[in-house]
């Protein structure tokens, strides 16, 4: 049920890990599943294999809109192609975050296991605070690599808000580690009602009780900060979602009706005041140095209007008479008639938008590519230009790496603007992927303007409130008023500082644990 998120039940995250955790206490208890010689016995493969069942449980559900992908046949992929695509994509995303737990559980076992042969018990405060240290640092090695989507954290967004406060502090890892102690609290207090002890029964439940009521605490104190934003930084910027599926935007028809799609807000949002448009992720689903500039309808309606354009385009730039590889873009186009900006995604879509191996399989997989070939990522270190200041950019499936956010806002940027397309996706997959752009609002104290194809597009204050969210599936325009900020929050300006705080108690309670044997 916690995989529903981001169905309005963020509750469940607080106590649907208490499971994994009265697992690892039973193993942590010598007697039954750990002989006298400290071993494990055959239900550590039990234990394993449970873990396995709750994180296909969890990311299984979570994941289940990437069955969308099918059909495929509009690619010229067989309906069976199609099909078994679609499943092993989402068998294998479903495996690759069920390895989280089965990792954590594993190597708790054998911390149990070398502490079992002290003659110590690996139990209470030193048990959670180890365990939860490690579940993040896993998290935080699956957010180094290509497939991510679904942590513990984002069961909180984009509907608790008091708890999502506490992404300023240290990031989204801060909302994880507090889930997973609150959680092993009360599987401490259920181990030692199986024990019956009543004397530690209530104590643990207490500590549950009161750490889950003192973060909320900590997160209605930031939440309840004035904004206090001034009109001199006020943005009016429109927002386009063309509503142009993806199975007809790549023909010929297609994109020529992207071009009106596009043209046609364009015009209606510079006349109504905008100072700055933005459409999403490939609005114009054509290599951009294919056609001339001056002769493009939206680069002259640019000119004419002195409203600049954000534009969701595929680049290939030559250098030296040399063609650079194709790049997913985000185009600033001026009234003077040039690009004066340029974002390329620097997280890609694996399969969808370069190949993995693609010397192995790159002949057979290409033609799951739009262009027939792989992208490249940009660089990590780039950051959007604009006659407003520096603002911070992410693309599609970028939404769910923090870090990128943090870096650009940290070296100026002002606002937060994503472009996705999220079709052909379902309703489920557009409200997670707007509760993760939720919580990158929070965590780096900024308004946030989301624009997508299909839906949901949106407008996102500081705090994570929706001020303006899209109906998806529609064709849609909108004309929001965001402000500019260069305030810093401890995490814009000091990282991910919690994680090394964690690894260091926890070291130190391993270290008591094993003096004392």
């Amino acid at each position: 049920m916690m995989g529903l998120a981001p169905v309005n039940a963020w509750p469940l995250a607080w106590v649907a890990m208490v499971p994994l955790w009265v697992l690892l206490g039973r193993f942590s208890q010598r007697e039954g599943l750990i002989n006298r010689e400290g071993l494990a016995t055959r239900p550590y493969r039990s234990a394993i294999g449970y873990a396995a069942i709750w994180g296909i449980a969890f990311h299984g559900v979570a994941l289940s809109w990437v069955t969308g992908l099918h059909p495929m046949m509009w690619m010229g992929v067989p309906w069976l192609g199609s099909i078994t695509i679609t499943l092993f994509a989402w068998a294998f995303i479903t495996a690759w975050g069920a390895a989280i737990g089965m990792i954590w559980v594993s190597v708790m076992i054998a911390l149990s296991q070398w502490i079992a042969r002290t003659g110590q018990a690996f139990k209470g405060a030193s048990r959670v605070l180890v365990g939860t240290t490690l579940w993040c640092v896993i998290e935080w090695v699956w957010s180094q690599g290509p497939l991510y989507w679904s942590p513990v954290n984002y069961t909180q967004s984009p509907y608790n808000l008091i708890g999502l406060q506490l992404g300023q502090l240290s990031g989204p890892l801060t909302i994880t580690a507090a889930i997973l102690a609150v959680n092993g609290l009360l599987a401490e207090a259920w181990l030692n009602r199986e024990k019956g002890s009543v004397r530690h029964r209530p104590k643990g439940l207490g500590w549950a009780i009161a750490l889950f009521l003192g973060l909320h605490l900590i997160g209605l104190g930031l939440y309840s900060r004035p904004l206090n934003d001034t009109p001199d930084q006020a943005l009016a910027v429109g927002l386009i979602q063309g509503n142009i599926p993806t199975d007809q935007k790549l023909t010929t028809q297609g994109i020529k009706t992207s071009r009106q799609v596009y043209l046609k807000g364009y015009e209606s949002l510079a006349g109504q005041g905008a100072e700055l448009v933005i459409t999403p992720e490939g609005a114009i689903p054509q290599v951009w140095d294919a056609f001339l500039q001056d002769q493009d309808l939206l680069q002259r309606a640019v000119i004419k209007a002195e409203v600049p354009l954000l534009l969701g385009t595929f680049v290939h730039q030559t250098i030296d008479n040399v063609q650079t590889p194709l790049t997913q873009s985000l185009l600033l186009l001026t009234s003077e008639g040039r690009i004066a900006g340029r974002y390329d995604k620097t997280r890609l879509v694996p399969l969808g938008e370069y190949i993995p191996f693609e010397n192995v399989i790159g002949a057979v997989i290409n033609r799951l590519s739009p262009f027939g070939e792989s992208m490249v990522p940009g660089d990590s270190r780039q950051q959007l230009k604009t006659p407003f200041g520096p603002i911070a950019v992410g693309i599609c499936y970028e939404s769910v790496f923090s870090e990128l956010f943090r870096a650009q806002v940290d070296s100026g940027g002002q606002a937060i603007f994503t472009a996705s397309n999220n079709d052909p996706y379902s309703p489920r997959q557009m409200i997670q992927h707007h509760g993760q752009d939720v919580m990158r609002a929070i965590e780096t104290d900024r308004w946030q303007v989301r624009v997508t194809n299909t839906g949901i597009s949106g407008v996102v204050d500081p705090r994570g409130r929706s001020l303006w969210l899209s109906d998806p599936n529609e064709y849609t325009t909108h004309l929001a008023t965001i402000y500019r900020r260069k305030t810093r929050s401890p995490y814009v300006r000091w990282g991910n500082w919690l994680l090394p705080l964690m690894l260091g108690g926890s070291a130190i309670a391993l270290f008591q644990l094993n003096r004392h044997s």
